[in-house]
């Protein structure tokens, strides 16, 4: 039967559109860390690459090179960790400066994929399609614990109204946000979607 994290890991991937507290156990991820403007065409590649990678191991079946306990499954969406560069954090800003972002972008994988198998893969796919980025790719676990999270619905640039909805709510819970480091997971494709109608799932730990 196949995995489908949308029905089988709602706590993770359906929050509501009110803020919650939840805890995120470890997840093994294939990651790619950069920093500039994510509108700028460049920030592209950095997906086209994760997705290369995950969608091989989706299809690895086809190329007898399926991993032990290997099941069907959904390709997970794409997600990435924001910040701002050092240096940026040492000036006042009204405004977000886009090309001062740092961010860590990154797609889950299945527990079946093994530190091992995740190396194998990216070798595969530099084989097949090679691209600079791939050498910059890693396979990490990473846990988030104690979070609280929202569905945001509509444009990216109107995220701050819920952080600080999330951040009223944790207070009211006796819960400090460790930093103002954030995860969004996105649920619509940007290319394709309306921006009043994207759905993103904001986090951040607390």
């Amino acid at each position: 039967m196949k995995h489908d994290w949308k029905k089988e890991e709602k706590a993770f991937y359906a929050p509501k559109s009110k803020p919650e507290q939840v805890i995120i156990p470890a997840m093994n991820f294939f990651s790619i860390r950069g920093e500039g403007n994510p509108n700028h065409p460049a920030f592209a590649e950095y997906i086209a690459v994760l997705y290369s990678i995950s969608y091989a191991v989706k299809m690895s079946p086809k190329s007898g090179r399926a991993p032990v306990g290997y099941y069907d499954y959904s390709v997970y969406p794409l997600e990435g960790v924001w910040n701002i560069t050092d240096e940026a954090k040492q000036k006042p800003m009204e405004t977000l400066d886009k090309d001062a972002l740092v961010f860590n972008l990154m797609i889950r994988q299945p527990d079946f994929v093994t530190t091992d198998y995740a190396s194998a893969i990216i070798e595969q796919v530099k084989m097949k399609k090679p691209h600079p980025l791939l050498d910059k790719v890693r396979f990490e676990t990473i846990e988030e614990g104690n979070c609280v999270q929202i569905l945001h619905l509509g444009s990216y640039d109107n995220e701050p109204q819920s952080f600080a909805t999330m951040e009223a709510f944790a207070e009211s819970r006796g819960l400090v946000r460790k930093s103002k480091t954030h995860r969004e997971i996105y649920l619509s494709d940007a290319r394709k979607t309306a921006a009043e109608k994207l759905k993103t799932i904001l986090r951040f730990q607390v």
